[in-house]
This record gives C-alpha cells, sequence and structure tokens, in this order.
C-alpha cells in the first residue's frame, strides 16, 4: 500500500508541469518548503487537482472522510478508520462499491502530484524500504479520490494489484499506487467518464523503465527519527537484498 510519499518539486514546476495554478497563490511559499517524507498517518496537507476543479492546485488531507462529517469531526474520523489504513488508500477493485468511494468515482477523482513514493519490501521478515521516481525527475500523477467536507478536501490515493517491478520489491502486498502518463491524467479528471471508461484507466499500468527505484534508510519506518530529511531519499544499498537487481 501506498502510505509514504515525497513532494520536493516547486509549485512553478507542478503548475508548468499539469498545466494548473494553485488555488490560492498566498500558499506557494508553504508548498515549496520540501517534504522528503510524508508519513500518511500523520494526514498531511497535501497539493491535489480536484475533478471539480481541474484547473487548479488546491490543498487537501491525505485520508478520506465521508462527506457527511463535519470538519471538527476530520480528526475524529482519522483516529477510529486507523485500522482499516486512515483512509489513506482505496483498493481500486472496489471504487464502485465501498460506501465512501462509490460516491466520489463518478464526479470526485483527483490526481495528487508527487515527487516520489516509498513502499516496503519483505525479507526474512525485515522491512526495508525502497523508494520510487520518475527517471527524469518529473512529477508522477497519481490518481485518487476525495470528499469535500465545508472548505476542507480529504483524499485518498487508489492502489490496484502489483506490476511485475512492484510485485518484486512490495513482495507482501503485491499492490502499488495508479500511476497515470499525461494523458490519462487528463481523462481521469473528465467529467465525460463512464463506468466502463473508469474501469480501463483503473487498469493502466505505467511504464515500468520511466521508474527508477533503489532502497533506501530504514529509518523511514523508525517513529523515533525525523526521517523528513533529504537524506531520506538517498541509496542505501543493502547486501542481503543483492538478489533483487
Amino acid at each position: 500500500m501506498c502510505f509514504h510519499t515525497s513532494t520536493t518539486h516547486k509549485v512553478k514546476k507542478l503548475e508548468q508541469h499539469f498545466k494548473v495554478n494553485l488555488v490560492d497563490p498566498s500558499m506557494e511559499s508553504y508548498f515549496d518548503k520540501p517534504t522528503y517524507h510524508h508519513n500518511g498517518f500523520s494526514h498531511p496537507n497535501m497539493l491535489v487537482i480536484p475533478q471539480e476543479r481541474s484547473d487548479v492546485l488546491a490543498p487537501g488531507i491525505w485520508g478520506i472522510v465521508p462527506n457527511y462529517k463535519t470538519k471538527d469531526e476530520i480528526k475524529n474520523y482519522h483516529k477510529e478508520a486507523v485500522r482499516y489504513g486512515g483512509g489513506l488508500n482505496a483498493r481500486s477493485e472496489k471504487v464502485f462499491d465501498h460506501f465512501i468511494y462509490k460516491d466520489a468515482i463518478m464526479e470526485n477523482r483527483c490526481i495528487i502530484p508527487v515527487s516520489g513514493f516509498f513502499e516496503p519490501h519483505d525479507h526474512k521478515g525485515k522491512k526495508y524500504p525502497f523508494y520510487f521516481k520518475d527517471k527524469a525527475d518529473k512529477p508522477l500523477a497519481l490518481a485518487g479520490l476525495y470528499t469535500v467536507i465545508e472548505t476542507y478536501i480529504t483524499f485518498t490515493i487508489l492502489t490496484k494489484e502489483a506490476s511485475p517491478l512492484f510485485a518484486k520489491i512490495h513482495n507482501k502486498k503485491n499492490r502499488q499506487p495508479l500511476i497515470l502518463d499525461k494523458d490519462l491524467t487528463h481523462n481521469w479528471l473528465s467529467i465525460d467518464l463512464k463506468e466502463s471508461d473508469i474501469e480501463d484507466v483503473i487498469k493502466y499500468n505505467f511504464p515500468e523503465d520511466e521508474l527508477e527505484t533503489f532502497s533506501v534508510s530504514k529509518d523511514l519506518f523508525s517513529p523515533k527519527v525525523d526521517s523528513n530529511i533529504e537524506s531520506i531519499v538517498n541509496k542505501i544499498e543493502y547486501t542481503e537484498l543483492s538478489h533483487l537487481f
């Protein structure tokens, strides 16, 4: 599952890449500050491109919350939902049936721009974090769903069955986030998609040869260490994992 991401691109870079504008220019300095490690379970604020305003980058809270909740109930809902993954990920196979997703899938789809994300590899019962990024260092477009609660957006990242590369790395859960290319990013935000069109997008596998992945420090998973530092996205080789590549 995708519970850890990195956002280090400047707002201007995201605006140019996705052909959007930040919804409130006064937020630029806040979102220009690089975050090398977003731990989803802290429910950070991240930028999303919402379907209903597909020309803007807007702040959203990672961890989808039912739209019948009030803004004052968001934090408590996240605490209650932690046993279900905190609303951080949505299984794409359930988007038309789940009580939250089925209301969002037709009209509340979003793109979550990230610089990269982390997935765990299990080796003899120990977890080793791997970082995934675009080889050309372009922003990645993760497909998601969102709800609007008063003035707040809450969102989740869609996951799907792992492609061969992700199955090799994320070998315990065999899942991956749904990464979209330029054309599908545009399509995902279209108001004209039918259910069959959405199902086709969900089946998409982003080209593995456009991704770079490598192991990083196990500090990423340590609650005792501040892992939101630049070095957390640096490659660290583990001799016990030499069989992977």
